[in-house]
This record gives structure tokens, sequence and C-alpha cells, in this order.
């Protein structure tokens, strides 16, 4: 079991009563897809426009690193097919995990892998930022590794969003969101994108995308804040927005969110999680990341004027008290840069593990005393955070990081997927019992 770090059990409690009261239901109600609340913030509404900055801010990076990406949108497909080539240089032995935990590289020399989606069929998609490509990559004999690397796009401006759909897969760019149909069958040649939707704010600051399909179809897209910290004329800024898978009918879901670029529903409840990360040059320590709950439609999260579990910023908390606001389900790390997560839903791992959360933390970039670059466990009973552990550390070193985590995805043999930007590697976490594998120490494995 990983170091608990953080527990926070009388606030989450707090946070929860007030989440039932904002939403006029019990923490126990019937399983759903994020309901509406019956309390919304005022600034509540789905218009967009120009937008943008009115004060505050100085537009620097959070700790998912550089502002980057772009080339040519309208660039065509590529469909170069790679095969994969050995990843002996990545030094997976120094992962650290719980007694009973592998790790082993699922795909190496895949540069700037970001978000991943699983097909129904099995590929795999990968996006990335800076690379400005999408790939999909397919493991065909079922050894679990990819052998096959399809780059399906290139060119695009930071698509780190993927989805998948009906047979189709949606790719996020900063202000457009794209689908490519039928495109299983068109791996090796696959077809232009259609665009599903083109007017997303195209600031490149928070701008990049983590997209997914919610339980009941509907498409989410964060738009971030195009700022350090600043409050925006325009409340698409800062929140999460969700559309029809046709582009249609877009809505704020949710408000007062800095850069989420991670979220998933509950698999019971199907209430929404997601992550946030916490804005910069309060020092090291604070604010705190973010993992929040959202049961319901129209709830505000703080940013700009208060952040975590009742942290009031310096230069808009006098503006509106933190008790305006839900606070966070559960603090995490400051600057951890805290990104993809997942439930985990498998039957590999043990049953401890059913139904927690797995928080890729892709580390901090301007703190002292790095912290970050793992991946970890945020504990969850009776639907409220009750501790926050690390569950795989080790890619960062004395001589700093050599791989930076960046999403979780959960495969369908229990598995799970990391995926890693910085190394451009995809890595595959499994679980056997410990009378089957105290033979030896294998890779990743604690002694």
């Amino acid at each position: 079991m990983g170091r608990i770090i953080w527990a926070g059990l009388l606030v989450t409690a707090l946070s929860a009563w007030a989440m039932a009261a904002a939403c006029n239901q019990e923490t126990t109600a019937e399983p759903k897809a994020g309901g509406d609340c019956d309390r919304t913030d005022p600034d509540n509404e789905g218009r967009t426009g120009d937008g943008g900055r009115l004060s505050g801010g100085d537009g620097l990076s959070d700790g998912d690193g550089d502002v980057s990406g772009g080339g040519d949108p309208d660039s065509p497909a590529d469909a170069d097919l790679d095969i994969q080539e050995p990843a002996h240089n990545l030094p997976i032995h120094q992962i650290r995990l719980p007694p009973g935990f592998t790790i082993d590289v699922y795909v190496a020399n895949l540069p700037n892998a970001r978000q991943m989606v699983l097909s129904p069929g099995g590929t795999l998609f990968v996006g990335t930022r800076s690379a400005g490509k999408v790939y999909a990559l397919r493991d065909e004999d079922r050894d679990h590794k990819a052998d096959r690397i399809y780059t399906l796009a290139q060119g695009l401006n930071s698509p780190n969003g993927v989805a998948f759909k009906d047979g189709a897969l949606y790719v996020a760019e900063i202000s457009r969101i794209l689908r490519f149909d039928a495109i299983e069958a068109q791996l090796a040649a696959p077809p232009g994108p259609v665009v599903v939707s083109s007017d997303y704010p195209n600031d490149a600051s928070h701008g990049w995308k983590y997209i997914r399909f919610s339980p009941d179809g509907w498409l989410y897209a964060p738009v971030g804040a195009p700022c350090n910290i600043c409050e925006s004329a325009d409340p698409i800024y800062a929140s999460l927005t969700r559309i029809k898978p046709d582009g249609a009918g877009r809505e704020i879901f949710a408000h007062g969110i800095r850069n989420t670029v991670g979220f998933d529903w509950h698999p019971t409840t199907g209430e929404l999680w997601f992550t946030d990360n916490g804005r910069d040059l309060l020092g090291d320590d604070l604010p705190p990341d973010e993992l929040n709950h959202a049961p319901c439609a129209g709830l505000h999260f703080g940013y700009p004027y208060c952040h975590g579990q009742g942290v009031s910023d310096p230069e808009f908390g006098e503006k509106r008290p933190c008790a305006d606001f839900t606070p966070a389900a559960q603090n995490l790390g400051p600057h951890v840069a805290a990104l993809g997560m997942k439930f985990y839903t498998g039957a590999m791992f043990p049953e401890e593990y059913k139904n927690q959360i797995f928080i890729a933390e892709h580390g901090s970039w301007n703190r002292s005393t790095r912290i970050g670059y793992r991946v970890s466990l945020v504990r969850l009973q009776n639907n409220r955070a009750v501790a926050y552990e690390t569950f795989a550390e080790g890619w960062l070193q004395e001589g700093g990081p050599w791989g930076r985590p960046v999403d979780v995805l959960v495969m369908p043999d229990g598995a799970l997927l990391v995926s890693d930007d910085h190394a451009g590697a995809i890595y595959r976490i499994a679980y056997a019992p410990i009378e089957r594998s105290k033979r030896g120490i294998g890779p990743g494995k604690r002694k």
C-alpha cells in the first residue's frame, strides 16, 4: 500500500453536505450521469464571445509544462506505419510499486504521448500536445505490447484530447473538435476529419483539452483560464463544457475550474469527478491541486477567488468568500500538476482498489523542491475522499525527472496503462498475487 499523504476527513464530510444541499439531493441518490443543480452560480450561462482577461495574471503556464503545440491545423493526415523499437533505455526498474505489482513498457518511441482512449475493437488512440500528432496503436499478437503504430494526423494544434464513440474518433485541438469516421477500418489511410465544433476560444494558455463522453452521451470539453490568475469577461473561460456528439447544444456544466486535464464518472453513482491544476506564484506549498466532485451541473469550484478546501486567493479572494463555492473533495499536492484520472473498474487488482481513483501527476515546474512525477491513489468511502496516497513513483530521481505521467487507462484485462509525454512511452502496470510473483523481483516491484 502506498504511503498516505493527506486525508482531510472533516472537510470532505462538509463538502459532501454542501454539495448535497446545492444539488437538492442526498449523497446516496440513484445512479445518474450528472443532473442539474437547483442552486446554480449566477454566472452560469452558456454564451460565448471574445471575452478574455479582465484583470490579473501573467499568462505563465502551470505545471503541465510550457504552452506549446501548433502547426498547420489543416495539414492532411499522415498514415505512416511504424514498428516499435526496443525500449532498453527506459529505467523502469526505478519505479516503485506496492507488493505484487509490476510495470513494463507497453510502447516506446511515441513522442509526446498524452491522453489515451481504447476502442471496443482494441485500438488504443493517443493524443499529443507539442508533437501535433494523433496515434493509433494495435497489439495484434496480444502480448501486452503495441506492435503497430499508425500516425493518423499531424500538424494539428495541440491535439491533446481523444474520445471514441460509435466507430468514430474525436480529437480536440485548442479551438476545434474533429471527428474521424469509421477510423478503425482505415488506420493505414485515414479519412479527412469532419469538423464537429470550431468555436472554442483559441487561447494557447490552458487551451489544450482533455475530452470524454459521459455515460449519457455528452462530450465534455474544458476551457481553461487564459492566464495564471485572472477574472474573465466571457464565462466560458475556467469552465467545463459539454456538447452533443454532432457539436450542437453546447452548455457550461461547471465554473471556477482553472485547468482540468482529467475527469471520470463514478461507476456506481454516475457522478463526475475531475482534477484541477492550482494557480502559480504563491510559493512552494500553496495552493494545492485539486480533486473535485460534481454530482450535478451548475456548481462553481472557486477559481479565481478560492482554491482547494478554503484557501482564499490573495488577489481576488476579497471579492467573493470561499463559502460561495464548492470546495475540493480532496486537496492534492501543491503544484503536482494532477492530470488524467480514472476510477479503477478492472478485476486484476486486489479488491481494495475497486472504484478507487488513480491520478497521473505530471510534476511541478516552478517549485524549489520538485514534487509529483508519479501516479497517486485517492481512496473513497461512502462517495467521499478519505485518503491520498502514492501508488507508483520513481520517474523523479536526484538528477531530475526521466519521465512525466500524463494519463491513466484501465484495460479490459484490468491492467493500468500510464502515458508519459516526457519519455515518449506508455507503461503497463499489472498485478499478480505475491505467491505467484515472489520467485524474483521483477521490473518496478518494491522489495
